[in-house]
């Protein structure tokens, strides 16, 4: 019995260390929550499998024609009559091949093509990503704001916990009335409100972030870290717009195919072209023993030369071309509207810092301290507390806007610009 005991102990006590190691786990940071997304997330891979499909196709372009082998046995003849003859006496045996040879390098522009095209997928799907990854940052975002406005709410609580505090003393002392202290009491309702409106705010940010991750971690375990403010250094406008230029897959994409139509173009003037057959023969015909042969086909591309593919290339170029200059255009469009977003923000974020956040502060202690010597009413005390909290949220509001800006400005480039 005692043994039994001890080895319980002993399973209770590991039990109870991996729990605590597995509820300590670290809280992630952007770079390993989008590392984990990259190797997880099931339209990521999806998407890198129609890539490699293409690349498979590059090999069936690359193919050659096969070869063509006919085998004959003509004029066996089993049946009587005439003059005397064995079934086989006059059996006619040969075997031809024949190979077409393609030619205006046909097979090397059909590879061409297939090359451009695996291009292309790759740059659609460098532009899946840098969609996904859109939506990655910006659950990543509302999960730093949700912290940080429970942090603020569980601030705000124990501050006026410890004011609820000081004037139940001074109620007992006889410093203030009942119907005082009763709506200072009702007021801390709000203040428990923003808290587990918090908590749930918090949680749905958690399940939506780890949705994206594909994920089944307990939300309890789960957290992530990252800077929550903003930087009021940005890169010129010009400057921008080039990287973005250079970088938006989806840009990239467009510019791909104008090149992939000019190849089509080729391969459909390509294809109008004649490929000869060339045919080796070898066989027995009696009385000749052996013999062999040489033929060549070649076929008369009188009426169909292939017409309507070099008509409908020549046109998919003009199309792609300005489907290319539409893109450029909704470049330059995005990337201009972002940057515009998050200098507004800037311009409304800094004066919250220089001087809102420390007023705010100050305004609240002082007519705590003045309420609480009697030098302020209850009326200026919950104004005060209602002006700190909402000064507060509005910061942190946009701060997560500033933040979103930035992620719709990496949108727009196709790269991260601003961390």
């Amino acid at each position: 019995m005692r043994g039994f005991t001890q080895r319980l102990c002993c399973g209770l006590f590991l039990s109870a260390t991996l729990a605590g190691s597995t509820s300590a786990q670290k809280p992630l940071t952007w770079q390993e929550v989008r590392a984990k997304f990259e190797a997880a997330n099931p339209t990521l891979q999806a998407g890198q499998i129609g890539v490699d499909e293409f690349r498979a196709q590059e090999i069936t372009a690359n193919l050659r024609p096969n070869p063509n082998l006919s085998l004959l046995a003509d004029q066996i003849d089993p049946f009587n009559g005439g003059p005397p003859h064995s079934t086989f006496g006059f059996l006619l045996a040969s075997g031809t091949a024949s190979y077409l040879h393609e030619r205006q390098h046909k097979r090397e522009l059909r590879l061409e093509t297939a090359q451009k095209a695996t291009g292309i997928a790759v740059s659609g799907q460098e532009d899946l990503e840098r969609t996904l990854i859109f939506g990655l940052r910006m659950a990543f975002v509302q999960a730093l704001q949700e912290k940080a406005i429970l942090d603020l709410a569980k601030e705000n609580l124990a501050y006026y916990d410890h004011v609820l505090e000081v004037n139940r003393e001074r109620y007992k002392a006889g410093d203030i009335a009942q119907v005082d202290l009763d709506r200072l009491e009702i007021q801390r309702v709000q203040y428990e409100s923003d808290l587990q409106t918090a908590e749930v705010s918090l949680r749905t940010a958690k399940i939506q972030l780890l949705a994206l991750l594909n994920e089944r971690t307990p939300i309890d375990q789960f957290d992530v870290m990252g800077p929550f403010d903003f930087s009021i250094q940005l890169v010129p406008l010009d400057e921008i717009r080039q990287v973005a230029v250079d970088t938006r897959p989806d840009l990239k994409a467009a510019l791909q195919s104008v090149e992939k139509a000019k190849t089509d173009h080729r391969l459909a003037i390509a294809n109008g072209s004649t490929d000869p057959t060339f045919g080796f023969d070898v066989g027995r015909n009696p009385p000749i023993d052996q013999y062999i042969g040489f033929s060549v086909s070649i076929p008369l591309r009188i009426f169909d030369r292939n017409q309507g593919e070099k008509q409908r290339t020549q046109l998919d170029i003009g199309r792609d071309e300005r489907l290319a200059d539409a893109a450029r255009a909704q470049v330059f469009s995005d990337v201009d509207s972002a940057y515009a977003t998050i200098s507004s923000n800037i311009i409304l974020l800094q004066p919250y810092k220089d001087r809102y956040l420390k007023q705010a502060v100050r305004i609240r202690d002082t007519i705590s301290f003045s309420y609480e010597h009697g030098a302020a009413s209850l009326l200026d005390f919950l104004n005060a507390q209602a002006d700190y909290r909402s000064v507060e949220v509005n910061y942190l509001n946009l701060v997560a806007s500033y933040l979103e800006a930035a992620n719709q400005l990496n949108l727009a480039v196709g790269r991260e610009v601003i961390q």
